[in-house]
């Protein structure tokens, strides 16, 4: 059985336009409908907890952050996962830190890694050949993006709170980045 969790998350759509099938295939999220996302913190807070004063203490945190640009543009791997970096990434750690400083009791990956690592998942699998042949689709994809001057760019402006209460993932409340 799933458990029930929230998560902060930057949504990337454009992301979802080249590689929607390759994730709807071969990355379990995508089916869960979870769409192209950088994930700040998972899981954050249990869905039941998440009140007026959690979303408005978020809003305070995420209104010291201005709004930013960043291009997704290469391949790498954790064992068993095919992801996409995004550059810059330091903007995403900062925004995971001040998460965890504000709820030290969220830490990033629930503890269980000790490096925070942004990135956009594309497929998940504990087949690594599988995941070459993947991650050559995805090189492919890249290469004609660049040889047409149309990187996988996107700006992150705000920030998604999900659950998944319902049994599938879906955006609770959207947070700007900023000063609206």
């Amino acid at each position: 059985m799933t458990p029930i969790e929230s998560a902060l998350v930057i949504l990337v759509p454009e992301a979802d336009a080249w590689l929607g099938a390759l994730r709807d295939r071969y990355d379990p999220s995508a089916a869960a409908a979870v769409p192209a996302h950088i994930t700040l913190l998972v899981p954050f807070k249990p869905p039941h907890e998440i009140d007026a004063a959690v979303v408005g203490s978020l809003r305070e945190c995420f209104v010291a952050f201005a709004p930013f640009s960043f291009s997704l543009g290469t391949a790498r791997r954790f064992p068993g996962v095919l992801y996409l970096a995004p550059e810059p990434d330091e903007p995403f750690r900062q925004l995971t830190l001040a998460i965890w400083r504000r709820y030290p009791e969220t830490p990033p990956y629930a503890g269980r890694h000790t490096d925070i690592v942004p990135h956009l998942c594309v497929a998940q699998n504990s087949d690594e050949q599988l995941l070459d042949q993947i991650a050559m689709d995805i090189e492919a994809k890249l290469e004609e993006a660049s040889r047409q001057r149309r990187p996988i760019r996107s700006m992150a402006t705000e920030v998604a709170l999900m659950d998944n209460r319902s049994g599938r993932w879906q955006v609770r409340d959207v947070l700007k980045l900023g000063r609206a």
